[in-house]
């Protein structure tokens, strides 16, 4: 169940005096499975990117595959595809209305024809796998916190059971606890769900911490496309277009300047304890 992007471009405005060119020739693929960050600068066409993987934009050229059939072929269904790629956005929170948890999350299904019981059934396992404690599920989404809405906002989406979740700065705007919390549950999903998750994130740390693989995304275009480690050893390209390695990074490479003998592409604490405790010979 791959995502294949190939030669896709997209103008914003074409022909007018406000024309962009937002996405240059963009060839990709993402195999079922994989956890993919997506890093770039405001303006960088990351978020327009992941908005055309379930068809909200259409390339104004190329093509896009979603199990081999190409999305733009006439006739394509588009609401399948979308109930197959979930995708939650920046502030998700803003899209709850319904005047309970458990009703909000049965929407998406209500919305793929289920009956209310599969629909009250598909929402109860979305909220279990978010983490949001059932003492929850009859108060109004707007009397919880920002975490508390943002798992209900993800739970809505997963209630549609898709194969591939898209989240566009899933942590945005919460504390370092509230982060941590939803990226731990993001990951948990990924692995016990067999999702792919394609992860749009400011966040060094974050998707040093928990993507398989990093797309840097740079004027629409893709600069880099590899493993975190071989991503971040690019730190000082990277400082040019506006980005940076996570800080545990820096503070290796001053290590090594300093004279001990660590790995300076260490990208988490983890390998950071690790790497130090090794060169002191403990």
């Amino acid at each position: 169940m791959s995502i294949k992007i190939e030669h896709l471009n997209y103008v914003y405005s074409e022909g007018t005096a406000y024309e962009k060119h937002a996405l240059k020739d963009i060839c990709l693929e993402i195999p079922h499975g994989e956890f993919v960050g997506i890093i770039g600068h405001t303006g960088s066409g990351k978020s327009t990117l992941i908005q055309h993987l379930n068809g909200l934009i259409k390339g104004t050229s190329g093509a896009i595959y979603y199990n081999g059939e190409n999305i733009y072929q006439d006739g394509y269904d588009m609401r399948a595809l979308r109930s197959q790629v979930g995708l939650v956005f920046q502030y998700p929170e803003h899209q709850l209305f319904e005047i309970d948890v458990l009703t909000d999350v049965c929407f998406g299904p209500k919305n793929q024809g289920l009956s209310q019981q599969e629909c009250e059934a598909r929402a109860l396992e979305a909220l279990k796998l978010v983490g949001l404690k059932e003492k929850y599920y009859k108060s109004s989404p707007f009397e919880l916190s920002g975490g508390q809405k943002r798992r209900v906002a993800i739970a809505g989406v997963l209630a549609m059971r898709p194969k591939v979740l898209v989240l566009d700065e899933p942590t945005a705007g919460l504390d370092p606890k509230g982060r941590d919390e939803i990226l731990d549950q993001i990951a948990y999903l990924h692995k016990e769900s067999d999702l792919t998750v394609i992860l749009v994130s400011h966040s060094m740390e974050d998707v040093a911490n928990y993507a398989e693989r990093i797309i840097v995304m740079n004027k629409g275009q893709v600069m880099y496309d590899d493993a975190p480690h071989n991503v971040f050893k690019h730190y000082k390209k990277l400082e040019q277009i506006g980005l940076a390695a996570p800080q545990i990074t820096y503070i290796m490479h001053q290590l090594k300047e300093d004279g001990l003998d660590v790995d300076e592409n260490i990208i988490n604490l983890e390998e950071a304890k690790e790497s130090i405790l090794k060169s002191l010979g403990r």
